[in-house]
């Protein structure tokens, strides 16, 4: 069940549209195709991989959708880092070992893009996102659903 590399990491932005455009016509990332979250923003990389996530700060909601982000948080400096996102394999051995511990998760999953999630703080109360691409079926470890939670338009 190892991690496999570094996923992304996600921004909160004060103002989403010039976050975005700082990202890809200042330092050239691209627009990546983004699940149907329930809040607006953007997935942002380089050779086809994601690396930055990006949704606006402050929307209704919030500390549902950004589980990193404590109420207090920063809004400016490294305080706009919600959570470090790693790819890794085998979530059933990850939620084992949490339970096992007797750690506290948080699984979530994206049925229409086959993506599975655990969320976990490290002991600083950083929020490490663990990414599980590809699973079609999410058992009894499933979690939230994306689909069930209240959306959020983007503010113009």
């Amino acid at each position: 069940m190892p991690l496999s590399e570094l996923n992304h990491y996600f921004v909160r932005a004060n103002d989403l549209k010039a976050t975005r455009n700082f990202y890809v016509d200042v330092l050239g990332f691209e627009e990546m195709p983004r699940p149907d979250f329930p809040f607006p923003g953007y997935w942002l990389g380089v050779g086809g991989k994601i690396q930055v996530h990006m949704a606006p700060h402050n929307i209704p909601n919030k500390e549902k959708y950004y589980l990193g982000t404590p109420k207090n948080a920063a809004t400016d400096q490294t305080g706009v880092v919600d959570h470090i996102a790693f790819l890794a394999t085998e979530p059933q051995e990850f939620v084992a070992r949490f339970q096992r511990l007797g750690l506290e998760f948080r699984p979530r999953y994206l049925a229409e893009s086959n993506l599975y999630q655990l969320m976990i703080r490290d002991p600083d109360g950083l929020m490490i996102e663990l990414n599980f691409f590809g699973i079609t079926d999410a058992p009894e470890w499933s979690g939230e659903d994306y689909a069930q939670m209240a959306r959020v338009e983007e503010q113009a």
